[in-house]
């Protein structure tokens, strides 16, 4: 293995350990087990610490939110986002390895049957606080208002409970939710395809940032993410394209 650059190794692991944020907010990439989470994001975080010859220590969060504060304030050196503009002020981020749909939910007897319909100042829409979908529905919804759950996993019951007309977040979050409660169905498409990606606080420096982007599409190259979505039996999330040169 290629000898990594000592200011490399501390830029990614000021403490001695690659912290690295897990959300298990997305169940695409994580979820909890007896050893405090697994999934897709868990196997690329240990897989760069081993690239590095560094330990690796497991910041585990149900938020999208909390991991990109918990990421921009220092408090760990690399996390699992999707990428908008509006957290790239603080975090650098590689290219996407995983693409996701973003897809709406509404009751069945719901007058709606179309995306386009969605967008009027008659709906609610009911999303994750600080969720890639959030931020991208903040800036894409003129008309319908936007209500927040606490985290993405709660959207369908908060939409429930508030009684709003459309639920937002990731497919597959909202067909698990659609099979466990019944009595709801996803509008046909999605609004938008989500970019998975690593990053890490914009102030470790541009090498870093170099370093995390080439080891991303190494794992996508090799097989590693699809062979990681296989393993973890995700289904509906396909892996990115390599980036552009």
């Amino acid at each position: 293995m290629t000898a990594i650059d000592p200011r490399i190794l501390q830029a990614f692991t000021p403490t001695g350990s690659l912290r690295a944020t897990i959300n298990l907010g997305n169940p695409i990439l994580a979820r909890r087990d007896a050893d405090g989470a697994a999934g897709v994001s868990v196997d690329l975080a240990r897989a760069f610490a081993n690239r590095l010859g560094v330990p690796l220590t497991l910041v585990v969060l149900d938020s999208a939110g909390k991991a990109v504060d918990t990421v921009s304030q220092d408090n760990a050196d690399i996390g699992f986002f999707a990428i908008d503009p509006k957290r790239a002020t603080d975090i650098a981020f590689t290219d996407a390895y995983v693409l996701i749909e973003g897809a709406y939910l509404v009751r069945h007897d719901s007058p709606l049957h179309d995306m386009a319909q969605v967008d009027d100042a008659r709906h609610r829409v009911t999303v994750g606080q600080g969720s890639a979908y959030d931020l991208y529905l903040t800036r894409e919804l003129h008309h319908a208002a936007i209500t927040r759950a606490a985290t993405s996993p709660t959207v369908v019951d908060t939409f429930l409970r508030e009684g709003t007309e459309v639920a937002a977040g990731v497919r597959q979050q909202l067909e698990a939710d659609a099979a466990r409660l019944g009595g709801l169905r996803l509008l046909p498409g999605s609004f938008m395809t989500i970019r998975q990606a690593m990053g890490l606080p914009r102030r470790r420096g541009e090498a870093a940032q170099h370093v995390l982007a080439a080891f991303v599409e190494d794992m996508k190259r090799s097989g590693f993410v699809e062979q990681a979505l296989a393993r973890h039996g995700i289904e509906g999330a396909a892996v990115a394209p390599a980036a552009q040169a």
